[in-house]
């Protein structure tokens, strides 16, 4: 996934809203957002590629509230193709016990056994101790990612935040400019959970950046430049696909995921439902 666009306890209404785009090779076996059968609780795109590690999801949520997603940090001279997958990082989370901060702390020994990446981590299961968390095993020294050798707490306030292939909040363009287009939506979203499709119209954007605004991460200019929009369209890779999710102050929430291939839209999802306890009580799905 190559654009996360997140509003975290900014709405009068709303919890979590998240719009994102995954981009992808087309040919990269994937299953869209579904309840996986072996983890009832888990609502999430799946991975079917032959990777190392056990196949994963970009994006996902729980009955219970939590929700995680993750982005590559875009770095191609340091990456290891003996590395694990990093969508098992996701779905870990998603199907563990452990709230954001325990994880980091669980698990940061093992983060290096990843190329690079960004998670985001969600814990609305308690509303009175809802907690949101950003980690990345990368970090910026100048204009460089170097490895993250300690992992400081990332808990983040209420806000509105855009996360691509860098550090979070990074001003690449399509951050910047889709940034400012969410928090307009947000802020015209009444908290009925209507009127996705402005959401989704936001992450369509294909407009490119000038060569002057494009990040310098490693890749050719034409490549940066054909990576530049919130989406992306070229011959084999591309956004694969478009996912809005909002969770109410209530409970309530709705997932709302568009496909695509080479050739257009393949599949629209929409799963709503509400919050329950971890013992099952309250649930509506």
């Amino acid at each position: 996934m190559c654009l996360i666009l997140f509003a975290w306890n900014s709405h009068p209404d709303y919890s979590l809203v998240v719009a994102a785009n995954r981009d992808e090779f087309y040919e990269r076996n994937t299953e869209g957002v579904a309840w996986w059968p072996e983890h009832p609780h888990v609502l999430a795109g799946r991975d079917r590629a032959d990777v190392l590690g056990s196949p994963g999801t970009w994006l996902g949520f729980t009955k219970t509230g939590k929700f995680a997603a993750l982005t590559n940090v875009r770095a191609p001279s340091e990456k290891n193709p003996d590395s694990r997958t990093r969508g098992e990082l996701s779905l870990m989370y998603l199907t563990g016990k452990d709230r954001p901060t325990d994880f980091i702390q669980d698990n940061a020994k093992r983060f290096q056994q990843y190329n690079g990446f960004n998670l985001l981590m969600a814990d609305l299961s308690n509303p009175e101790n809802a907690e949101m968390h950003w980690v990345s095993n990368r970090m910026m020294m100048g204009q460089s990612v170097r490895p993250r050798k300690v992992f400081p707490q990332q808990a983040l306030e209420p806000g509105v935040y855009g996360l691509s292939n860098a550090m979070l909040d990074t001003p690449w363009p399509k951050v910047n400019h889709r940034v400012a287009a969410f928090a307009q939506v947000l802020a015209m979203d009444q908290g009925q959970l209507k009127n996705a499709d402005q959401y989704l119209k936001l992450l369509s954007d294909s407009h490119h950046a000038s060569d002057n605004e494009l990040p310098s991460t490693g890749v050719s200019k034409e490549w940066e430049k054909a990576l530049s929009p919130a989406f992306v369209k070229t011959a084999a890779y591309g956004t694969r696909s478009s996912t809005v999710l909002r969770v109410r102050k209530d409970g309530q929430f709705e997932l709302v995921e568009r496909r695509f291939d080479a050739s257009g839209t393949v599949g629209h999802d929409v799963v709503t439902g509400a919050l329950s306890s971890a013992s099952g009580s309250n649930l509506s799905v």
